[in-house]
C-alpha cells in the first residue's frame, strides 16, 4: 500500500512539474504485453514556465522521455523491466511513424530516466553506467551506453543546490527532509511551491490514514509534516483573506488602496477579533486603526 501511495504521489508530482514544459501522460499503456510507464513526457514548443525554474529536471525534459520512479532502490530485474518498457515504446513510436509515413531519428526517440533514492556501485557497474564525461550532467547521474538512451539517477548523490531541488524531494530520509525544508523557503506566491505543497500534504494525509504504520511510514510522515503544516496554515490564511475581502466588498462596494492596506494587519488578529472588527468598524475606523497610513 505504501508503494502504491508513493507511485501515485510521484506520478502526480512529476506531472505537475513537467506540465509547465510540455505534454505529460501518466500510466501510459504500451502495446504487446500491456506495460505502463510511470510518466511519459513530450516537450512543448511553448512551455508555460521558464525551464531554469525546474533546474536539472528541465534539462532532462528537453527530449521525450520515460520517468520511472522508485521509492526503494531498484533491483537489476526492475531496471531491465524499465528498459524493456523503453524499447517497447520506441518500437510503438517507430511503427506509428511508418504508418504516418514519417521518419524518426535516433534523437527523436525517448530517453529513460530511472529515479532512485540511491544506487549501489554494484547496480551502476552492472549496467556499465558512468558519469557523463562531457560534464553536461552532474554527479549522481549515471548513463548507460549511448544507444541504450537510459540513465540511473541516484537522488542522494545529487549536489545540494536549487537545480536539484525538485528531484531531491523524491528522495528518502535526510535527502527528502532537507529538500522539503528548501521548498518551504521559496516565496509563497511561487506557483510551483504552492501546488507541490498541496501534493505533498495529500500524500501525507493518505499515508496517515492507513491503519498499519510501520517504521518507514512514520519516517515519511515526519518528513512530510513541515510541508503539510505550512500548507494547512497558508490555506487557512487564504480562506480568512477571502472572507475579509468579500465582507469589504459587501459593506463598502470596492476595495481601494487604503482599505486594501488594512487586510494584512487584520489577518494577524485572533479570528474572534478579526470577525468583530470587519463586521462592525466603519471604513474610516478600519483605515485609521489598521491602514498603513493610519
Amino acid at each position: 500500500m505504501t508503494r502504491t501511495a508513493y507511485y501515485q504521489f510521484a506520478k502526480q508530482y512529476l506531472e505537475e512539474l513537467l506540465a509547465y514544459l510540455g505534454q505529460v501522460q501518466t500510466s501510459r499503456d504500451i502495446p504487446s504485453e500491456v506495460r505502463q510507464v510511470d510518466v511519459y513526457f513530450v516537450p512543448s514548443d511553448t512551455p508555460s514556465t521558464a525551464p531554469e525554474n525546474l533546474g536539472i529536471l528541465a534539462q532532462m525534459a528537453t527530449t521525450a522521455g520515460l520517468f520511472e520512479v522508485f521509492r526503494n532502490p531498484p533491483t537489476p530485474v526492475e531496471v531491465r523491466n524499465c528498459i524493456l518498457k523503453l524499447y517497447s515504446l520506441q518500437g510503438d513510436l517507430l511503427r506509428q511513424a511508418r504508418r504516418e509515413q514519417k521518419s524518426l531519428t535516433e534523437s527523436d526517440l525517448p530517453r529513460l530516466w530511472i529515479l532512485s533514492p540511491s544506487c549501489s556501485p554494484r547496480l551502476v557497474n552492472g549496467f556499465s553506467a558512468e558519469v557523463d564525461p562531457s560534464g553536461n550532467w552532474m554527479s549522481g547521474m549515471y548513463f548507460m551506453s549511448e544507444f541504450q538512451r537510459t540513465a540511473l539517477v541516484a537522488i542522494d548523490q545529487l549536489p545540494v543546490n536549487p537545480n536539484t531541488l525538485w528531484l531531491r524531494v523524491l528522495g528518502r530520509g535526510t535527502t527528502q527532509q532537507q529538500a522539503i525544508q528548501e521548498l518551504l523557503t521559496l516565496k509563497i506566491g511561487n506557483p510551483l511551491r504552492n501546488n507541490l505543497l498541496e501534493i505533498l500534504s495529500n500524500w501525507r494525509i493518505n499515508i496517515q490514514l492507513r491503519q498499519n504504520q510501520d517504521e518507514e511510514n512514520q519516517e515519511l510522515i515526519m518528513n512530510l509534516s513541515p510541508a503539510y503544516y505550512q500548507w494547512r496554515e497558508e490555506a487557512v490564511q487564504e480562506g480568512r483573506r477571502e472572507i475579509v475581502e468579500n465582507s469589504f466588498r459587501v459593506r463598502f462596494g470596492e476595495i481601494d488602496e487604503e482599505l486594501s492596506s488594512t487586510i494584512e494587519p487584520l489577518l494577524q488578529l485572533p479570528v474572534e477579533e478579526l470577525t468583530r472588527f470587519v463586521l462592525t468598524l466603519s471604513r474610516d475606523e478600519l483605515v485609521q486603526r489598521f491602514g498603513t497610513t493610519g
